[in-house]
C-alpha cells in the first residue's frame, strides 16, 4: 500500500487519520517500517506517533506489536452514552452561537448528502465533516476538544451505520431535522434532535452486530 503524505500533516495525525477512514481497521498490526515507507516519513515520528496513540488507547499492545484496537459491546456502549451528551450540548450551543454563514455551510452538507445516500462510504465522510461543523459552531473551544477524542474512538469501529439498508436517506433527514432548529435558534429542540439522532444510529448499529452472531 502506497500512501502519498499530505502537506503539513505530522506522522501522528496520518495515522489517525488513515484509521479514521478505514485504511487501518480494527485488529490491524501496524509496523513502524511499513508506516514510514507508506508515509515517507522517518521511523522516529513514526515510533513517536505509535506511543501517542497508544496512551490513547486507540492501539493495542499485542506482545512486541501495536494494533488498532476495538470496541466490545460495553465499551461501545459507553461511547455512545457520552457522544450523545456531548453532541446535544454542542448542537445546543450552536442554537445559540452560530453564525448565519455556519448555518449555511450546514444547509448546503445536508443538500449535497442527499446526492449520495446510496454510498455508505462517502456519506460517513461527510457525516464526520457534518457533525464536526456543529461542534465548531457551538463556539466552545473545550467541548470541541473532548468531542475529538470521542470521535477519535469511533474510528475503532470496523462498520458504518450507515451502511445499513435505507439509513443513509434517514440519517440525512435527521440531519436536516437538526439543522433547522438551529436555523431556528431553538436550542433544546436541537439538542434533542441531535441526541436522537445519535440514539438511533446506536440501535442501528446494534441491529448491525447481532447479524453477525450465529
Amino acid at each position: 500500500m502506497s500512501l502519498i503524505r499530505q502537506q503539513n500533516k505530522d506522522a501522528y495525525s496520518l495515522i489517525l487519520e488513515a484509521i479514521d477512514v478505514g485504511i487501518y481497521k480494527p485488529g490491524d498490526r501496524l509496523v513502524e517500517s511499513d508506516l514510514a515507507d507508506s508515509f515517507g516519513v522517518s521511523r522516529t515520528p513514526i515510533r513517536e506517533a505509535l506511543q501517542r496513540l497508544e496512551t490513547q488507547s486507540l492501539l493495542t499492545r499485542d506482545g512486541r506489536s501495536l494494533i488498532v484496537s476495538s470496541l466490545d459491546h460495553s465499551q461501545m456502549a459507553e461511547l455512545y452514552i457520552v457522544r450523545a451528551e456531548l453532541e446535544g450540548l454542542a448542537a445546543n450551543l450552536a442554537a445559540k452561537h452560530a453564525t448565519c454563514e455556519e448555518v449555511k455551510v450546514l444547509q448546503d452538507m445536508v443538500d449535497s448528502d442527499r446526492k449520495i445516500t446510496s454510498d455508505p462510504s462517502a456519506l460517513a465522510k461527510s457525516n464526520r465533516r457534518f457533525h464536526k461543523q456543529i461542534h465548531l459552531a457551538s463556539h466552545n473551544r473545550f467541548l470541541i476538544k473532548q468531542l475529538d477524542l470521542v470521535h477519535r474512538s469511533m474510528a475503532l469501529m470496523a462498520t458504518t451505520s450507515l451502511a445499513a439498508d435505507g439509513r443513509g436517506a434517514v440519517a440525512v433527514e435527521e440531519h436536516q431535522a437538526i439543522v433547522t432548529a438551529i436555523s431556528n435558534k431553538n436550542s433544546a429542540e436541537a439538542s434533542e434532535k441531535l441526541r436522537d439522532h445519535i440514539s438511533i444510529a446506536f440501535i442501528t448499529r446494534l441491529k448491525q452486530d447481532s447479524l453477525k452472531i450465529d
